[in-house]
């Protein structure tokens, strides 16, 4: 008889080790599912996980990991924190988007005017957008006591719908033709997130993204609010005794996600995306919840893991145009990380053990 047991203390060894075993699970199992849909397996993962980095435009590509990881990695810093203290924010998608929404708002309402202060009025813009949003669950868990998982989720179609209001009414570029889309925040220089230096895909994006990883990890490791956002997810009975606001905890933790969710989004639609339009969102806000996890909700562990998924997107669309894979093959297999991880997560606190259990 195969049957699980519980662990006297979580085991630190498989807690460390399961990240890692859940990308190789992801790759054998990920190796399999395209197979089975006619391709070569070996090719396919070598040409995700290589190619970008080592192949023969990674010139081309290795910035891109810059690009497509740091929102990601700020918007998955800002879940940790909420994670960590057992506050569930999975509508961070829609604080993206209603952070880019304000910001760009902010910069097409000067254009064409050219002036240094736009582009700081779009981040804090952005941010406070962000923040807005994810206070609409925090203040109705804490008044009524609502499910924050449930209504931070349902804002996401609510922005969704927003975002193409937005795109085909009041931000639509009055010269575009009758095309939906707003002005390009490329060509508007005082808006435009710029690369910072040329060529290396580093822009305000990127500086802020590690800017938070600091931030996160000096408020978890050396500040009272950071023990009490620990001390709440490990043990909520004695975070109570120990004087923790539960109230005060959860409008901090949904403000501060919801925050960097609205800056992530700024400086995508202020850099490579360049304008807001009705696919502006690409589900940077969900992907962040498997970065979250898969770095173990650890500020650096988080850094790494964006890295990672910042691979799966690039190797996924130099696989989708050299070996034809389809787009929701790649979906799939970047959900099988999340999967794998969450499953092999079991062995942390449960061994696996044959034989009847013993007698009490």
């Amino acid at each position: 008889m195969i049957r699980l047991e519980k662990r006297p203390q979580p085991s630190r060894a498989w807690s460390l080790a399961t990240p890692l075993v859940a990308v190789l699970a992801t790759m054998l199992f990920g190796g399999v599912l395209f197979a089975v849909l006619g391709k070569d397996p070996v090719e396919a993962i070598r040409t995700i996980f290589w190619e970008p980095l080592f192949g023969e435009f990674a010139f081309y590509y290795r910035p891109q990991l810059l690009v497509k990881g740091a929102p990601l990695v700020l918007i998955a810093i800002g879940l940790s924190l909420g994670f960590r203290a057992g506050i569930w924010n999975i509508g961070a998608e829609g604080q993206y988007i209603i952070g880019a929404l304000t910001g760009a708002g902010v910069g097409l309402a000067f254009y064409p005017m050219e002036a240094f202060y736009i582009f700081p009025l779009m981040v804090l813009a952005g941010a406070l957008g962000g923040w807005a949003w994810a206070m609409i669950p925090a203040i109705l868990k804490t008044r009524f006591g609502t499910n924050e998982i449930l209504v931070s989720l349902m804002l996401v179609y609510v922005a969704e719908q927003l975002l193409a209001s937005m795109s085909l009414g009041l931000l639509k570029n009055p010269e575009g033709f009758g095309f939906p889309g707003s002005r390009n925040l490329q060509q508007y220089d005082s808006a435009h997130n710029a690369e910072l230096i040329a060529g290396t895909g580093m822009h305000w994006g990127v500086v802020a993204a590690l800017i938070a990883v600091i931030f996160a990890y000096v408020l978890l490791n050396r500040h009272m609010l950071g023990f009490q956002i620990r001390l709440t997810g490990e043990a909520p009975r004695a975070a109570k005794f120990a004087g923790v606001n539960p109230p005060r905890l959860i409008l901090f933790c949904l403000g501060i996600s919801g925050a960097l969710a609205g800056l992530a989004g700024l400086f995508e639609v202020a850099g490579p995306a360049g304008q807001v339009s009705i696919d502006f969102n690409v589900g940077y806000g969900f992907t962040a919840i498997i970065v979250a996890f898969l770095g173990r909700l650890h500020p650096v562990g988080i850094l790494l893991a964006g890295g990672l998924m910042a691979l799966t997107y690039i190797g996924g669309d130099i696989a989708q145009g050299n070996l034809g894979l389809p787009a929701a093959a790649i979906q799939v297999f970047q959900g099988m990380l999340l999967f794998f991880l969450l499953a092999l997560d079991l062995l942390t606190n449960y061994r696996i053990a044959i034989g009847k259990p013993e007698a009490a």
